[in-house]
Formats: structure tokens, sequence, C-alpha cells
């Protein structure tokens, strides 16, 4: 992966994290990895734990960020929030998953566009 890429997907997340926390979302965890996978932020909103795949893209001709995230992804997030949520014991808690995509300025236009967070299941 080059440092470009690096680059963008650190700034990525770390506006996703911005967006998140105006919403009133508190982030529990930042790039938490196990064996099955890495989610990159983990946050609570209200009761209910949030797993958050952030995908920053600056070109669309493979398609749109949230369009990555196939079925193999997801299983990885899912096992790995699983290992989260038993690590810390929140095996009871409600839970979500969601997609920030956020498409670069160069991209999007002049204004940017940063897609809303999608659940995917």
């Amino acid at each position: 992966m080059g440092l470009e890429k690096l680059i963008r997907g650190f700034k990525g997340e770390e506006e996703a994290a911005r967006f998140l926390e105006k919403r009133g979302y508190k982030i529990l965890k930042r790039n938490y990895r196990t064996r099955s996978g890495e989610i990159d932020i983990i946050a609570r909103d209200s009761e209910t734990v949030v797993f958050v795949e952030v995908k920053t893209r600056g070109q669309s001709f493979y398609g749109s960020p949230e369009e990555s995230v196939g079925a193999i992804k997801q299983g990885n997030i899912i096992a790995a929030s699983q290992h989260y949520l038993n690590e810390f014991n929140l095996t009871d808690s409600y839970v979500r998953y969601d997609v920030i995509s956020i498409e670069t300025k160069e991209e999007a236009g002049a204004g940017g566009e940063g897609g809303e967070g999608r659940g995917w299941r």
C-alpha cells in the first residue's frame, strides 16, 4: 500500500471520528485489531455499540467507497466485533454496523462529499 493511500485512509478515519463525535457518539476505540480483522472505529450511540468501517477514496472508477465492503470484509468485521464484545463484557449490548463513505475533494468536487454512515447488516 502506498504512502499516499495510507495518509488518505488516516485522514478519512480522523474525519469520520469527528463526524461521529459531532453527532453525540462516544468513540470507544480506534483501529481495533484481532486475528479476524480490524475495526476502524468502535463507538457508542446511546445504548448501542457501533462498529464503523471507514472507506475513503480519491477515485471512483472502481465504484463508490462503500461498495468495497463486501461479504468477506463484513464477515471479518463481525468476527472482530464479537471478539471486542466478549473482551469488554458487552455481549448483551445492542449492536450496529455502519460504513462511513468518504470521497476526497479531488473526486467529489469543491465541497467534498462525505457519505452518511450506512448500516449493512
